[in-house]
């Protein structure tokens, strides 16, 4: 059985609660690692519930604007409520996100919120380069569903890896973040302005 230093030294590593913690070192025979991955797991499983039953009507719209002042982004990030919204937490990972747009320069939130004639002019671009292939059509399928998939990590915020670590995507952070301070979190749109060079000079 996990002692309490244990336990209060996976909340200091997690921010999960006292009991939760007790209980993932129970499951993991007080394997700290194994410990945390379980912590993670039900964290992302209660902020998938929370993200399917809870509605957003606060938030914040964070900026950044790049040291040379040619590159702006805006993005507007949703809560449940204004205090989370006035949290010091919650406002610097909006700018995280701003960052993120900078530093990434997505085209869409998510892939869910591509417009279908988008993707499908897409996945007829990736069907055409495959049209000479001697594949069976379900592998071509398949493949090319693979694309797509990767063509979302690129078009995507919430598929993109967060600039500041590439082996965690915005969609988990975002994730962590529910889990963190237990209110849905959505981004709901955010823009991105830089300046175009100039012309070449004509003679």
């Amino acid at each position: 059985m996990a002692d309490g230093k244990m336990v209060m030294d996976l909340r200091n590593r997690t921010g999960a609660g006292i009991v939760d913690c007790k209980k993932a070192l129970e499951e993991a025979h007080d394997d700290m690692d194994q410990a945390i991955e379980i912590l993670k797991k039900k964290g992302a499983a209660k902020a998938a519930k929370k993200n399917a039953e809870r509605t957003t009507s606060e938030g914040v719209v964070a900026t950044y604007v790049h040291h040379n002042r040619k590159l702006a982004t805006m993005i507007e990030v949703q809560c449940e409520t204004d205090f989370v919204a006035r949290n010091e937490s919650f406002i610097a990972f909006a700018n995280e996100l701003a960052m993120q747009v900078a530093a990434y320069n997505p085209e869409f939130v998510s892939p869910e919120m591509i417009p279908v004639e988008i993707v499908e002019k897409q996945r007829a671009s990736f069907a055409a380069e495959m049209v000479d292939e001697k594949k069976p059509e379900d592998i071509k399928a398949k493949i090319i569903e693979g694309k797509l998939t990767k063509w979302y990590t690129d078009v995507c915020l919430t598929k993109q890896a967060f600039y500041k670590d590439e082996d965690t995507t915005v969609e988990q952070l975002i994730t962590a973040q529910i889990a963190k301070i237990g209110e849905k979190i959505v981004v709901a749109r955010f823009v991105r302005f830089e300046m175009s060079p100039a012309p070449a000079a004509t003679e």
